[in-house]
């Protein structure tokens, strides 16, 4: 997959350095092991947080972190470009059967918001469904206004406005999990559009790309009347333009926001049902409490390294990012609003780290 222009704006961005007096000597050179990451941009602003605290204390490893996508971190992690691809999306059967090495490790949990940009309404929550959503996204609701969304909405003046819709035009782990929401409560979505991390978007007049969260909240802040779906790490750049955010109806018929409760809810409905690759979506669980798009964000990693120091690096790494001390603590996680995995997840998560070699 060819690298995005996002990649050339977030790409090659060094977060960390070895200490520079011990650079200077071939010894240390020999020493310092480099990792790439790249993939979701979702997960970019936790690895930017991640990775200056880790290697403040392991000055001898060296990551840099790309926000290319899902798609492109899956692509290069299974290519060998990558040592670690974040995703926002567990890998299909079919590309586990093609990379049967490749791990899909959750490192953290994680939620998406709807956004939009309606003059004079962006400071109220408006409601909104699957189908709603879904009618928008292929057209056949044109309008704000129209009875769907005021049938949710009673008593709230919606203006009679086209409806821009705005997808990611990248390989998108949030692609992957808006599409999920829409086709697990909307047959009709289902059945003629689907989800993924790239698919077939209706053609709607008007209808809008974007690349990565940062051109999602940039192109619904500059267009009125547009709708987005926004990874929730963007939350204080969806603050800053000043976008409305919707509460969602989940599967119970609840309309919720994303809290730390309503994702912890609805991670606890599927924790049990997590099985040991972990590859399961999280997307439209029951609960009344349940928020509807959350999802594990994934480190995807081949279980076999070329060396044996970069199998330990990584494996020391990752075992320090789903550490609730370390990598999952509350400093961290709160500051992109996402949640630490619970104990189960997380001895699932180590178990698999552990068979990186």
């Amino acid at each position: 997959m060819s690298r995005s222009p996002f990649h050339a704006v977030l790409g090659g961005s060094v977060l960390a350095l070895a200490v520079a007096g011990i650079l200077n000597t071939p010894q240390a050179f020999a020493r310092t092991v480099n990792v790439t990451e790249t993939g979701s941009t979702l997960l970019y602003p936790l690895f930017n947080l991640w990775v200056p605290a880790y290697t403040r204390s392991h000055p001898g490893v060296r990551i840099t972190t790309q926000g290319t996508g899902s798609g492109t971190g899956i692509s290069e992690a299974t290519s060998g470009v990558a040592q670690i691809g974040a995703s926002d999306a567990y890998m299909s059967n079919m590309q586990v059967k093609q990379n049967p090495a490749i791990l899909n490790i959750p490192l953290a949990i994680s939620a998406q918001t709807i956004n939009y940009n309606i003059p004079g309404l962006n400071n109220v929550h408006l409601k909104l469904s699957g189908p709603v959503l879904a009618g928008i996204y292929d057209g056949q609701i044109r309008y704000w206004n129209a009875p769907a969304i005021a049938k949710l909405n009673p008593g709230r003046h919606l203006p009679h406005h086209l409806i821009t819709p705005i997808h990611r035009t990248d390989g998108s782990g949030d692609t992957f999990i808006f599409s999920q929401y829409l086709s697990f409560s909307t047959p009709y979505w289902n059945s003629h559009v689907g989800y993924g991390t790239t698919i077939s978007w209706p053609a709607v007049p008007g209808g809008l790309g974007a690349l990565g969260n940062p051109g999602m909240v940039q192109a619904a802040a500059q267009t009125p009347y547009s709708i987005a779906y926004i990874g929730v790490s963007f939350t204080k750049e969806v603050a800053r333009a000043h976008l409305g955010t919707a509460l969602l109806k989940n599967r119970a018929g609840h309309f919720l926001l994303p809290t730390r409760k309503t994702v912890g809810a609805a991670a606890a409905e599927l924790v049990n049902k997590t099985p040991a690759d972990e590859r399961i979506s999280l997307v439209f669980a029951p609960g009344a409490e349940s928020y509807p798009i959350i999802n594990y964000e994934y480190a995807i990693v081949n279980d076999h390294q070329p060396s044996g120091v970069m199998a330990t690096t990584l494996r020391e790494f990752l075992s320090w990012a789903v550490d609730t001390h370390e990598g999952n603590a509350r400093k961290f996680l709160r500051q992109v609003h996402f949640i630490a995995l619970p104990p189960r997840i997380s001895a699932l998560s180590r178990k698999q780290i552990a068979k990186i070699h």
